[in-house]
């Protein structure tokens, strides 16, 4: 099973294109894009930090919906590429911006592949998720970019310092949710065995210790207990990692960053068009990280294939890969039925083209992965697992995140 799955691992990138497939220009082109330039700086009201984890928005506006629409003007957009950002010590800002050199995208991208209807279901008929069970794996790229965030969402690195999820995995479009004031990043990591660090006893140990020193026998049984409970504790770990369960390191987030398209605050619903969101962490990592790009057109994907691996809450902490063909795409949104469970939201989507420079083949994040949702097309209600593109747009606004300025912005 192993083999078969790293056979197909391996050979996605070329495999899956037919010989018509490989004369087409399957390649990452640097373009320039557009500006998002920080006006003016607001300081509201703390959040609460109230709100329950919302997976599934009460409406959606799908392929069809979105073809009714009046095209963006440059107005609302600014306004929706405004954004919060929430701080450690739980205070809140608000960024208007300014977007500058923006050219609107040309709704011809727009698909409808007539898709059969489908039950409410986020795996369809077979299974075809394959769980990372094996270290080598596990610790190394692209794999080690996918992160679990301790509300229960993924995540996937995209700097030393930045982690790129969906915005609903900490807000509900009205608030921030339960658990997101203390969110932490759990990085992946394996121990080998008898590699731990020395672990010291617990404080109630070492508080028992100092109040019955002068005990005959108190020190040493205390010490016999301590030993016992770091054997427990390490023959835990190691089941662990037999199981192929990857133990994590968690870090703090420092500030989270959220597109007011997003976090409406109770005017207006939340626009799944705009459900990412940029943390900082507190202390930066050394692992490879996976960079950012602009998400091309479904006939630019070789094979048609996307990928992303997350945290899926029915494997019990192991990492999910799976691939699978875009159905449906529209300007911001790509429609698809990726098996995927409550867990592997906020999951980098990402692709595998030719970097032109080098003429090596080179992996880039083009979406978030956001769940499932209905959506209407041709009058009929079908439901999709959705992932959020990376627009031209979007991806000046995360580097402006990222970067502070837009001066390291200007391509991507």
């Amino acid at each position: 099973m192993e083999t078969l799955f790293w056979l197909i691992l391996s050979t996605l990138g070329w495999t899956l294109i037919d010989g018509s497939e490989m004369e087409r220009d399957f390649m990452w082109h640097l373009r320039k894009i557009p500006r998002l330039v920080s006006e003016r700086t607001f300081h509201l009201t703390s959040p609460t930090f109230e709100a329950d984890a919302k997976m599934v928005l009460n409406q959606t506006c799908g392929i069809e919906c979105q073809k009714e629409l009046p095209a963006p003007n440059l107005s609302d957009l600014e306004d929706s590429l405004s954004y919060e950002t929430v701080f450690e010590n739980g205070t809140r800002t608000l960024t208007r911006v300014k977007v500058q050199g923006w050219v609107p995208e040309p709704h011809e991208n727009l698909t409808a592949q007539g898709a059969p209807v489908r039950r409410k279901r986020q795996v369809y008929g077979t299974d075809s998720r394959f769980s990372i069970l094996d270290k080598r794996f596990l610790t190394n790229f692209p794999f080690n970019t996918a992160v679990k965030l301790s509300t229960g969402c993924s995540g996937i690195l995209i700097s030393p310092n930045h982690v790129l999820t969906a915005a609903h995995c900490v807000h509900d479009g009205n608030d921030y949710i339960k658990g997101s004031k203390k969110l932490r990043v759990g990085l992946l990591k394996m121990r080998n065995k008898g590699s731990g660090k020395k672990h010291r006893g617990s404080r109630r140990n070492r508080r028992e210790a100092r109040g019955g020193a002068g005990r005959e026998g108190s020190r040493e049984k205390l010490k016999e207990s301590a030993k016992a409970g770091r054997r427990r504790k390490e023959s835990a770990r190691g089941q662990r990692a037999a199981d192929g369960m990857p133990s994590f390191q968690w870090t703090r987030v420092k500030n989270i960053h959220i597109p007011k398209g997003w976090a409406r605050g109770g005017r207006g619903d939340a626009a799944l068009d705009y459900d990412y969101a940029l943390l900082e962490l507190k202390r930066a990592h050394k692992k490879k990280y996976m960079e950012l790009g602009i998400s091309p057109t479904v006939k630019k994907l070789p094979g048609g294939m996307i990928h992303f691996s997350g945290f899926d809450h029915d494997r019990a902490d192991q990492l999910v890969y799976r691939f699978c063909s875009v159905s449906e795409e529209s300007n911001d949104l790509l429609y698809q039925y990726c098996d995927a469970e409550s867990g592997s939201t906020g999951s980098g989507v990402y692709l595998r083209l030719k970097d032109p420079d080098k003429k090596r083949w080179k992996r880039k994040i083009i979406a978030v992965y956001s769940g499932h949702q209905w959506v209407d097309i041709n009058g009929v209600q079908k439901d999709y697992n959705v992932a959020v593109r990376i627009t031209p747009l979007k991806y000046a606004q995360i580097c402006l995140w990222m970067h502070g300025d837009d001066a390291s912005c200007t391509y991507g």
